[in-house]
């Protein structure tokens, strides 16, 4: 630990709200002076916080910005933007020993910032594949990703990401060498719950993302007896894409929507449950190989888990063995697989998720940064 060691984490989310760049904060706060710059009220943790949030443009800033980007007009589009300038007119005038990128859109600023200090890039999904299931998306912010990656990569001093899939995409296509670090949450000290007899209550939280096609996951219920409930547990601001799922469930009281939980008490929730559900057909690149936070608060919270063919997550699935992988992301494949499992078998997938915790934890994948930082600030 050197407390003398300046690290500037960059990230334009909402950071309390953000679990990679809060595992990030945790890692560091008592090790380093920690400044970070991104979104939302200050995290409970011991750093300096700048908000970076711009304000909202008008309607015709974001014609003119859409036509910059039509024309790729890259850079001059991302030094217009608000929040880029908000942060490099808060940090322009201060020395980092270290800056920490999060996602494409804060390297450029990054590099700026840090000067000739190192960079370390935090991407945390394949960037130019984000959303290319939008074309809209691809036409404007696909072309822009991809010219942020081949301009600004290089002058990265390290790179992570989630998972080996995207690892071995940025290096296909721009000669970096990623390491891996994955998206899962501190040590939780918890044990398998007991099955209740004649029921089986499984769970899906996180965010109501529409292209995440949440309803598979409604109509699975259709497949399966009434042993089974199902408890969504989501996040987010499309109102509409809620109230459709609402509507797809109709009045089967097997199937709840919850107010979600504060981050720190996701783990402590889900250990009620006996099965994390996650069917997500690969509708992009990034959905290929999501291997997601809540993947691995299902294993924090010693739950069996069920997903359909995902190959990350099916890999540590299989490995372990705490879960079911469906042969597809039709739901009746799911559900058969779900309506063949005894409790006994319940049992022994919660225990090789217990298992499993102890190694698929934060303590495991953040030693990798770590070493990387340090390494980084002795150069």
């Amino acid at each position: 630990m050197n407390r003398t060691y300046r690290i500037l984490i960059l990230s334009f989310s909402p950071i309390a709200r953000d679990p990679r760049v809060m595992r990030q904060v945790r890692l560091l706060e008592s090790r380093y002076k920690v400044t970070v710059a991104g979104f939302g009220q200050k995290p409970d943790a011991d750093i300096e916080f700048i908000d970076a949030s711009g304000r909202p443009a008008r309607l015709l800033i974001k014609a003119k910005w859409a036509f910059k980007l039509l024309l790729g007009l890259f850079e001059s589009y991302y030094w217009e933007r608000s929040e880029v300038k908000s942060a490099l007119e808060a940090l322009r005038r201060r020395k980092f020993d270290l800056v920490i990128a999060n996602d494409i859109a804060t390297l450029p600023l990054a590099a700026r910032l840090a000067g000739e200090r190192p960079v370390l890039m935090d991407a945390h999904e394949y960037s130019p594949l984000e959303f290319e299931d939008r074309w809209l998306w691809r036409l404007l912010f696909g072309r822009l990703h991809h010219y942020l990656c081949l301009r600004y990569l290089p002058q990265a001093a390290a790179m992570v990401t989630v998972c080996q899939g995207i690892a071995d995409e940025y290096a296909r296509h721009y000669a970096v060498t990623p390491k891996v670090v994955q998206n899962a949450p501190a040590h939780q000290y918890l044990r398998p719950s007991k099955a209740e007899p004649g029921r089986i209550r499984m769970v899906h939280h996180g965010a109501a993302i529409r292209s995440r096609h949440l309803e598979t996951m409604v109509d699975l219920m259709q497949h399966l007896d009434d042993r089974f409930s199902l408890d969504f547990l989501l996040v987010g601001n499309d109102l509409a894409y809620l109230n459709e799922l609402r509507t797809r469930a109709g009045s089967d009281p097997r199937i709840r929507f919850l107010a979600p939980v504060p981050m720190p008490d996701i783990c402590k929730t889900l250990n009620m449950y006996d099965i994390g559900i996650f069917l997500l057909p690969p509708v992009n690149f990034n959905y290929k190989h999501a291997l997601p936070n809540k993947f691995f608060e299902f294993i924090q919270a010693r739950l069996a888990v069920a997903i359909g063919p995902s190959p990350e997550m099916a890999k540590l699935v299989k490995a372990f063995g705490f879960g079911l992988v469906a042969e597809s992301f039709e739901p009746a494949d799911l559900a058969a697989l779900l309506s063949n499992t005894s409790e006994a078998d319940l049992v022994q997938y919660k225990l090789a998720a217990d298992v499993a915790a102890s190694s698929l934890n934060y303590e495991t994948s953040g030693e990798t940064l770590l070493a990387l930082i340090e390494s980084l600030l002795l150069h």
